[in-house]
């Protein structure tokens, strides 16, 4: 088991082109986070609000701390040893990482330790204004419209289900079902069809309270055959339609849902949608039959792929942001078996996108314990190095603009948490 020491040296010999704050972040994403007891001490700051997935490595029956009620939404690391910049890390739970959270000796701040050697201090997500309004509605205000990314975005996962359903239409590494079961289970008051009522609701608090989100993502699972007898297209374009009409401009309106055709496109950017997510999700032909079964079936990759290049034309290439989940390539027993192979896989779909304008995002894969991928240790973190080395380059050899609805890039200002892409542009 790797030192501190060790690890640094590493990142100096190998990928010292890559800031150490984006190689601190993505191991911390791949290995989870421990807590001690004495890391919660305080009750002022934003908590998980499980907004879509669990992003735990272990269920939440096993969190002995109760960490799933306790745990930061994000944490933002800074300074220490190596004068780190402030970096914002999405919090997934894994009380066995070399990773702790806990008070430093002088019990005055929370820091941040690697097998307790100590590496930066922490400071924990706040908590937004608007989230201790008084609301009519019969539900938090967390569940209804959480934020994300220190604050930036608000999440709208409008349906906290999809209609891929079972092994054999599941997403293997998603755990939208499973974690919709155990929140249930844990009787958190989580709402499977969110209300539009309850979604502008929420809204107008933050309208009135908060100057700190910029945008909204809308979103939720992939429906299949109907949803309160509406089609995908239709049951989505409501709220969007509704959203942009009471608030038009207030932040930017993205969209994550499955690949629609062109025509379908129009009408969410006739109801003020602007950025337009796609997901891919992996680039390999034969990992996306294996890893994305349902898609697979109902649309297909080339046929997906077409979708995307055909959004461009409604949304504009730069408005189309399409993401993959990094490392799930490299997942057992179907994936690459080595780095090198699964990045340069990955790096094909990133040349083939950006040589036409349109700039993918990646989330880092998490192995969530109920999924029928999540048994197992994440990619090592040589492949997420090698992968940023290979984004960034490539991104910059087509000069592409920032992705917009992400907020600043760079060290020290990105906010994005779910991996190190707008750390390194």
């Amino acid at each position: 088991m790797a030192s501190l020491e060790e690890l640094h040296k590493n990142w100096e010999n190998e990928f010292s082109d890559i800031p150490l704050e984006a190689y601190f972040k993505q191991d911390l994403l791949r290995q989870g986070i421990a807590f001690d007891k004495n890391a919660f001490v305080s009750e002022s700051y934003k908590k998980k609000d499980y907004f879509i997935f669990s992003f735990d490595r272990i269920p939440l029956s096993e969190m002995n701390q109760n960490e799933n009620l306790k745990a930061p939404e994000e944490i933002r690391f800074s300074g220490g040893a190596f004068e780190l910049k402030k970096t914002v890390v999405s919090v997934r739970i894994n009380p066995s990482s070399n990773y702790k959270i806990k008070l430093s000796e002088s019990k005055k701040m929370r820091c941040l330790y690697f097998l307790d050697e100590y590496i930066a201090d922490i400071d924990f997500a706040p908590v937004p204004e608007y989230y201790n309004k008084t609301y009519k509605m019969p539900k938090p205000i967390g569940e209804i419209a959480p934020v994300i990314e220190w604050g930036y975005l608000i999440y709208l996962t409008v349906f906290r289900n999809c209609q891929y359903f079972g092994k054999e239409e599941e997403c293997q590494y998603c755990d939208i079902n499973h974690n919709w079961r155990q929140q249930k289970k844990a009787k958190r008051p989580y709402t499977g069809v969110k209300p539009i009522e309850y979604i502008l609701e929420a809204l107008s608090g933050i309208d009135k309270y908060d100057n700190e989100a910029k945008a909204y993502t809308l979103t939720g699972g992939s429906i299949t055959s109907k949803l309160k007898q509406k089609t995908e297209v239709d049951f989505y374009l409501e709220y969007a339609k509704e959203i942009n009409k009471k608030f038009p401009g207030r932040w930017i309106s993205k969209i994550v849902t499955q690949a629609f055709n062109k025509d379908d496109c129009k009408k969410f950017k006739d109801a003020g949608v602007e950025i337009y997510h796609p997901n891919y999700e992996i680039w390999d032909d034969r990992l996306f039959k294996l890893i994305c079964p349902g898609k697979s079936r109902f649309v297909g990759k080339e046929e997906w792929v077409k979708r995307i290049l055909d959004s461009a034309d409604v949304f504009e290439s730069k408005n189309v942001i399409p993401n993959f989940v990094a490392g799930v390539e490299m997942a057992k027993p179907y994936g690459f078996k080595s780095a090198n192979e699964a990045v340069l896989s990955t790096s094909e779909g990133l040349e083939f996108f950006m040589s036409r304008g349109i700039s993918p995002r990646f989330t880092t894969w998490c192995p969530e314990p109920y999924t029928p991928l999540g048994n197992q240790e994440p990619p090592p973190l040589e492949y997420y190095m090698k992968l940023l080395r290979s984004y960034k380059k490539i991104h910059a050899k087509y000069k592409l603009p920032i992705p917009p609805g992400y907020g600043p890039a760079g060290l020290g200002k990105a906010v994005f948490s779910v991996s190190a892409f707008m750390d390194v542009l």
